[in-house]
């Protein structure tokens, strides 16, 4: 990444990155940013609540008997259920993914700083290579779905169903709802790589990498937590 020596940084709240700032009446660039990163952390408040009842659940479900009407008693139905090995796979994929990411939000926004210098300065900011971080990480992301969706056709093909075990259903229900708010995170990239391509700014597409980044970093160490409890806590 280019290195520069100038007094404007990304989070500087001078920065312009194209003019949408002090001229359009918009708040710089570090109070926008703030206020996308605290409507991040609200946004996942939910999400974790969300994930932490599960996890209240999953626990206090195995050790709860039921009762078998053909023998009327209480017995544990409980099967533990074995994990495709592919899990694991797809743990590395998307570690791999949120690692590109970070490079994609550290990219853009020193792209932004150097706008912001090149334009305090009155010159026209020089375009080098760069590598596609964000488009890796989305078709990372993508490959990481389909790994889940792969998996899940592997647990069908052993007999565990959605309905096969209680046990089985939560496993359904964690990758399922993990996955689901994954794609989330991809729609967000995606909406990244348009802005580009619509002439949207480098501050605006920053915050936007910026914040959707570590929306990843957070799924991607939900993912370690839900594979940590099947595989563990079972």
């Amino acid at each position: 990444m280019a290195s520069f020596t100038t007094t404007a940084t990304v989070d500087d709240p001078g920065i312009s990155g194209g003019g949408d700032q002090s001229s359009s009446g918009l708040p710089d660039y570090a109070t926008r940013l703030r206020r996308a990163r605290l409507g991040l952390l609200v946004a996942l408040t939910p999400v974790i609540m969300l994930f932490v009842s599960f996890t209240s659940a999953y626990v206090v479900r195995q050790g709860l008997p039921t009762f078998d009407p053909r023998t009327n008693a209480m017995v544990h139905d409980w099967i533990p259920v074995a994990l495709p090995r592919l899990l694991l796979i797809n743990t590395g994929v998307l570690v791999l993914s949120s690692l590109f990411v970070d490079l994609a939000r550290r990219q853009i926004k020193g792209r932004a700083a150097l706008a912001s210098a090149a334009t305090a300065q009155g010159v026209s900011s020089s375009h080098q290579a760069l590598i596609p971080w964000l488009p890796i990480t989305i078709a990372l992301g993508l490959l990481f779905l389909f790994g889940q969706w792969t998996a899940w056709k592997q647990l069908a093909g052993n007999g565990f169903y959605v309905a096969t075990t209680p046990s089985s259903s939560f496993v359904y229900l964690l990758t399922g709802t993990h996955a689901i708010h994954l794609m989330g995170g991809v729609l967000a990239l995606l909406v990244a790589g348009v802005a580009s391509l619509t002439g949207r700014s480098l501050t605006t597409r920053s915050i936007v990498v910026d914040v959707t980044a570590w929306y990843w970093h957070f799924m991607a160490g939900l993912w370690i937590y839900i594979l940590c409890l099947l595989k563990f806590a079972s």
